[in-house]
């Protein structure tokens, strides 16, 4: 008898526990949801479905208003005791448009994008999975809000509103990727990472500095890599994928895998992703000023210029790169969770194109002009704990190590010294993040962080004929950056209709850099930063009615010098030479943000968001003197010389628009447009061009989706800027701009039409195939030293498993 009660007791309560299984599904077909964020004031907590639909609801037993949300689906508000009425399973309803989506970019934590004053956008798996961007920067581009450019194949530096490189901050899984050594000029580092392995990406419009600290002037993109997911039931969740890919303009051959097992309290996610592009081929249609029909042939007794039977194939571009991501999740109890992850990726050495532009005495400048590996590898622990406590109701604690190693290397034609320099970045994170809940409608996020990076930098003058090595001046001083900062941010819903949030943060970098006087004659050895800087923001949301939605946003952020602002010797530009300036202090934007949004019956929605950001103390290159001195000899030219000073102030205003009409039976028409306009202060008084504002630009798409098919055709473009719409210092670039009937440089406009398409086979097989810039244009981005690629086919297929 005492073993049957006992079997009945554990039938009930297996069937109890199973019961707390959620499952969401679309009210229409019934295909179960992903990636639905469901979330509760009463519990306190956010759980988010698998890839089954499926989440655990355990800890929102007796809630009375439990939120599932999803992207494309109207939110549903439900109490704990409704969805057990309906035997836990919730049926979310498509609409055409919302508002209000789960973001984190903004805290760090979840939260909904209708209380968020900020302008964020979203780029979801289904828009990558269609779209099949080469590279983690071309996937911000399909957001339509960023501008991407390139100076080679192998990169992708973003610009948003007037700002990019060392004023833009990258987030990986919540961990700064930033590094001391992040620079004005382009920086590449964004490639480091693999669509494949991203889950979610945000971008986060305007100033950041509460949250993240430097750097975050111009926006934040924050890259959420894949979850481990664990079993709802006894069975492992065992799931994946495995997808091949070609493209045509640069011989794509392109290979992935991934691989989730997950038992109820432990969870591994597996990734491996292997890429290989050839030389990028061209449009024929276009700008002859983008042509350069030869490329050297190093050698050792001498180089040559190798006439190149298509014209169009720009040389040297070619590259190839890996990618591996281990993540494993440990659920100890309902209040803590353990989450682990390895990244690591590399990529071969590749080609600065458009340096191999360059010109000197009717001979190619450089025999060789390339990065070496990029790699990158992280190490990330991250600890959750949920507990109603007097301090926090949930808090973050995220540890990191991160290792960047990146070199230059170059050679002049026909000469024998090839020079090498390297860099090694180590830099390590810690943050403690907390969450409070204050009252029903108020709550506090707040925190620390401490971030120090330890600088390498060597240099080698190698001869290419004996092999003979020889030490060389280095790029950079050996140096540490710390930075110790602690914030505050409050949350307060005031009613229905209006959402108030204000935070401040306090943060202080210290610098101490060592200089090698050996090979050039600094009239200093060291160079020392050590200032506070206070920032912060206050915004509002107003929702009069569901079809409205109104933001306002005032913020502040800065930049503090780090080792490529005070310690940097390169050249800028044929002429020029930028030296260190140990003098350097920070600089602070101020910011203000007016967005609208509204929604014409259920078939329009229209958004606006006007911005206007003043740059203070900017740093700015601009001429200077070494020991008395304004010009010395660098790499065998008499070369001006300059340095990044605190001489100017700067601004950027604009305006993005987005447009979405749903018209009937699976067909809609997109649209994101931005504007910009950017000047800052000259040496003399005068005003330029800013040279990270980029002309306008956009996307527009027409779409049909009718599962299993989706269809997509688009259009990318943007505007022509002419000679004097330059910044001053890229009016002598001609190695990269085209020329205009006055044999001035300019950029001209451009657009690209394109086709995308996507068949579900069955359950566990997908194929997506595109033809990109059909009409075939010879087009360049804005400020980018390689053209896009000619008319492109690709072919993906995907296997779900």
């Amino acid at each position: 008898m005492k073993q049957l009660l006992l079997f009945l007791f554990l039938f009930f309560l297996s069937i109890s526990i199973q019961a707390q299984t959620v499952t969401v599904r679309d009210a229409e077909t019934q295909v179960a949801l992903p990636v639905v964020t469901i979330s509760s004031q009463d519990s306190k907590v956010f759980v988010t479905t698998d890839k089954q639909g499926q989440a655990d609801l355990s800890g929102f037993k007796g809630a009375e208003t439990i939120q599932l949300r999803l992207l494309g689906y109207k939110k549903q508000v439900l109490s704990y005791h409704q969805i057990e009425e309906n035997d836990f399973q919730v049926f979310l309803q498509p609409t055409s448009f919302t508002m209000d989506h789960m973001v984190i970019s903004a805290t760090r934590w979840q939260q909904t994008s209708e209380n968020v004053p900020s302008k964020i956008s979203r780029i979801s798996p289904e828009t990558v999975s269609l779209q099949n961007p080469q590279t983690a920067a071309d996937l911000l581009q399909l957001s339509g809000e960023v501008f991407i450019q390139k100076s080679q194949q192998g990169g992708g530096s973003p610009m948003i509103r007037g700002f990019a490189t060392n004023r833009l901050l990258y987030a990986v899984d919540g961990v700064r990727m930033n590094t001391a050594i992040f620079r004005g000029g382009n920086i590449q580092n964004v490639i480091s990472l693999d669509p494949f392995a991203i889950e979610n990406t945000e971008v986060l419009f305007g100033p950041g500095s509460v949250i993240y600290g430097s750097d975050a002037i111009g926006g934040v993109m924050s890259f959420q890599t894949l979850t481990p997911e664990f079993s709802m039931d006894d069975e492992l969740n065992v799931h994946g994928s495995a997808a091949i890919r070609t493209s045509s303009a640069n011989n794509e051959q392109t290979g992935h895998f991934d691989v989730n097992v997950g038992g109820q309290n432990w969870a591994f996610v597996s990734s491996l992703s292997s890429f290989d592009y050839g030389h990028l081929r061209q449009g024929s249609n276009g700008p002859d000023d983008y042509l350069k029909p030869t490329h050297v042939e190093a050698g050792i007794n001498s180089d040559k210029e190798i006439v190149q039977t298509d014209p169009l194939l720009q040389v040297p571009s070619a590259y190839s790169q890996l990618n591996l991501m281990q993540k494993i999740r440990y659920k100890a109890s309902n209040q803590w969770e353990f989450n682990y992850g390895f990244h690591h990726s590399e990529t071969s050495p590749y080609g600065r194109y458009d340096r191999h532009n360059r010109v000197r005495d009717g001979n190619p400048r450089y025999a060789e002009w390339k990065y070496g590996p990029q790699k990158w590898t992280m190490n990330h622990l991250k600890i959750n704990h949920t507990y109603e406590s007097g301090l926090y109701d949930q808090l973050s604690l995220s540890m990191a190590h991160q290792s960047f190693k990146e070199s230059r290397i170059s050679r002049n034609f026909n000469q024998a010294e090839r020079e090498i320099r390297t860099e090694d970045v180590d830099a390590y994170s810690i943050n403690a993040d907390f969450m409070k809940f204050t009252g029903d409608r108020n709550t506090l996020y707040f925190g620390a962080e401490y971030v120090i990076n330890d600088v390498q930098s060597t240099g080698i003058n190698e001869q290419i004929d004996s092999g003979n090595r020889q030490p060389g001046p280095s790029r950079y001083p050996d140096a540490t950056w710390q930075s110790i900062a602690a914030y505050l941010n409050d949350d307060f819903q005031y009613s229905d209709k209006f959402t108030f949030q204000a935070g401040i943060r306090y943060n202080h970098v210290i610098l101490d850099a060592d200089f090698d006087t050996q090979f050039y004659p600094f009239p200093f050895d060291e160079a020392n930063v050590n200032n506070g800087s206070l920032t912060g923001s206050i915004g509002g949301i107003y929702k009069p009615n569901s079809s409205w939605l109104i933001s306002a946003n005032l913020s502040t952020a800065f930049r503090a010098p780090n080792v490529d602002d005070i310690g940097k010797i390169f050249d800028s530009e044929p002429g020029a030479v930028v030296v260190p300036n140990p003098d350097l202090s920070a600089e602070y934007a101020y910011n203000a943000d007016l967005g609208i949004a509204h929604t014409f019956g259920e078939a329009v929605n229209l958004d606006l968001t006007g911005y206007y950001t003043l740059l203070n103390n900017a740093m700015v290159r601009r001429n200077f003197t070494l020991n008395g001195s304004d010009s010395l000899i660098y790499d065998g030219i008499p070369s001006q010389v300059q340095a990044l000073q605190n001489a100017a102030n700067a601004r950027v205003y604009g305006l993005q628009a987005g447009l979405q009409v749903e018209f009937n039976h699976g067909l809609s028409l997109s649209s994101d447009f931005n504007i910009q306009k950017g000047e800052e202060e000259m040496d003399d008084g005068t005003i330029s061009p800013s040279r990270h504002a980029a002309p306008w630009f956009g996307v527009t798409r027409l779409q049909f989706d009718n599962q299993p098919l989706e269809l997509e055709l688009n259009a990318y473009y943007q505007g022509e800027k002419k000679h004097d719409e330059l910044s001053v210092s890229e009016q002598g670039k001609d190695e990269i701009y085209a020329l205009d009937a006055e044999g001035q440089t300019y950029a001209p406009a451009w657009y690209t039409l394109n086709f995308k398409a996507r068949y579900q086979l069955s359950e566990t097989l997908e194929t997506s195939a595109g033809v990109e810039n059909i009409t075939d244009q010879r087009y360049r981005p804005y400020s980018s030293g390689i053209s896009g690629p000619g008319r492109n086919f690709i072919l993906s297929l995907k296997m779900m498993f």
